[in-house]
């Protein structure tokens, strides 16, 4: 039976849900799972990665260092003859797998929407070419990856029945001493379960105000932006989805006012159901949509936003 190692983030004591669907991507593929937690509160957050077979967590300086934690990991890895490393497609998870990689000698898959395993063998699937095809890959060595958030179903289960600790002896090059998160920070689109996403079509940024509105009407959604109402400065680039951007893959991605460059579908193509709103009958974003409605998006989106406060308020 072929292991993983999943790095597992955790915060107030919970792992968060794109680790538990990295353990769910491993476990779905058939592996058995050993979660690696770093960092204050790791022992009690171990507890929580359900899907789990095993919790390592590492032991050493307060500070986080993606190169101190990567050769850890790589230590745990080759330890516990793991046949795969993965984490999620987070910040830290983007920062951490390369490293590791380069530790196993083996090359980093990114951004993974699939995960086979044959025998003691792995194969990931990956969105290439900026999105167009998939390709399916595989490594005579260790498989290194990450997983696209909202893609993997968290694994079901226990805790894990036994829990270890781990040294962390390299001396770290650079340490994260603390992480502050933004005053009124939110819903980050890479997480969001739904996202709205505005494009130019929508005339001018005060007028995006309907696609906020029609965000906060579903209360779990995220406002996504198309690169070139960032390049206006109507929008942070946080917000931006795309190429240059984030990738997303929620439940539902709503595009208002997008017409579809290559360059925004290579960061949503994957989302579960997609729905374009646009005037222009020819626009490109309806070649991927799942439903489009042809119209103006002023009526269009204060009736939808009436429409999801009224099925909100029935639940």
């Amino acid at each position: 039976m072929s292991k993983t190692i999943v790095f597992c983030e955790h915060t107030g004591g919970q792992v968060r849900r794109a680790s538990l669907e990295a353990i769910g991507a491993a476990t779905g593929a058939g592996s058995e799972v050993v979660a690696l937690l770093t960092g204050e509160g790791a022992a009690a957050a171990a507890a929580t990665a359900t899907g789990a077979a095993k919790a390592i967590c590492l032991t050493g300086p307060a500070e986080y260092s993606a190169d101190a934690v990567a050769t850890a990991a790589a230590e745990v890895t080759k330890a516990e003859g793991a046949n795969a490393f993965i984490a999620a497609s987070t910040y830290r998870g983007k920062d951490l797998c390369p490293r590791v990689a380069a530790h196993l000698d083996v090359t980093p898959f990114a951004d993974c929407v699939e995960f086979t395993a044959a025998g003691d063998s792995f194969h990931v699937k990956r969105p290439w070419l900026a999105g167009k095809a998939l390709a399916t890959l595989g490594s005579t060595g260790t498989i290194v990856a990450t997983t696209r958030l909202n893609v993997f179903t968290p694994a079901d289960g226990g805790a894990p029945a036994e829990t270890a600790e781990h040294a962390i002896t390299a001396e770290p090059k650079a340490v994260v001493t603390s992480i502050e998160a933004k005053a009124g920070a939110k819903l980050d689109v890479k997480e969001a379960p739904v996202v709205v996403s505005g494009g130019r079509g929508l005339q001018e940024a005060d007028k995006f105000q309907i696609v906020e509105d029609l965000a906060a009407a579903f209360g779990n959604a995220a406002v996504g932006a198309s690169r070139a109402i960032v390049d206006l400065g109507w929008r942070p680039h946080g917000e931006q989805v795309g190429q240059t951007g984030k990738t997303v893959s929620p439940q539902l991605y709503i595009a208002v006012g997008i017409s579809g460059a290559i360059q925004h579908l290579a960061g949503m193509r994957t989302s579960g159901t997609i729905v374009a709103i646009n005037k222009d009958a020819d626009a490109p974003i309806f070649k991927v949509a799942d439903y489009g409605i042809v119209g103006d998006a002023f009526e269009i989106l204060p009736a939808l936003t009436e429409a999801v406060k009224a099925i909100k308020a029935q639940s």
